[in-house]
């Protein structure tokens, strides 16, 4: 597992794209998992801040009662869509996985009972259209793997 700054550190080009991506709007996706196994997603506000992604919950929300129970997630950033008559030039999709977990909030946090947390980041996935656009590249982060990256036709 693996903090943000960790990924910067390691593969700072790949990084800053995927960040890009997930500072390009409010809204992200989040996927966590209930009770019974199956997923929930949910929409979700998350930001860089000293290194970490982090992210709140409401008090009482599903989402929060799911990940206190168990804190494996996924997280998807806001999608931008391609220019139609030139797909290689659009930005690109990206998303995460790992574990959330739960910090203690600041002196000044005005949210009561909700939950605050950074993800322990275990994969980072980037894809986008290659130039020419005949290809999807896909750039990824796993740890103890590092960065990889790969086309698919």
């Amino acid at each position: 597992m693996a903090s943000w700054h960790e990924i910067e550190k390691d593969a700072p080009a790949f990084a800053e794209r995927v960040k890009a991506l997930f500072d390009a709007g409010t809204n992200k996706t989040i996927a966590t998992l209930r009770r019974d196994g199956s997923p929930r997603i949910s929409a979700n506000e998350a930001k860089f801040d000293n290194g970490e992604l982090t992210f709140g919950m409401m008090a009482g929300s599903m989402k929060l009662r799911d990940v206190r129970r168990d804190p494996r997630l996924a997280m998807h950033a806001p999608t931008l869509e391609p220019p139609a008559d030139n797909p290689s030039a659009g930005p690109g999709d990206a998303k995460l996985a790992g574990v959330a977990v739960e910090i203690e909030p600041p002196a000044d946090w005005p949210h009561g009972e909700a939950g605050l947390f950074r993800i322990d980041i275990h994969e980072v996935v980037l894809t986008y259209v290659g130039v020419p656009a005949d290809h999807l590249v896909i750039e990824s982060w796993h740890t103890g793997r590092g960065h990889t990256r790969r086309t698919r036709t």
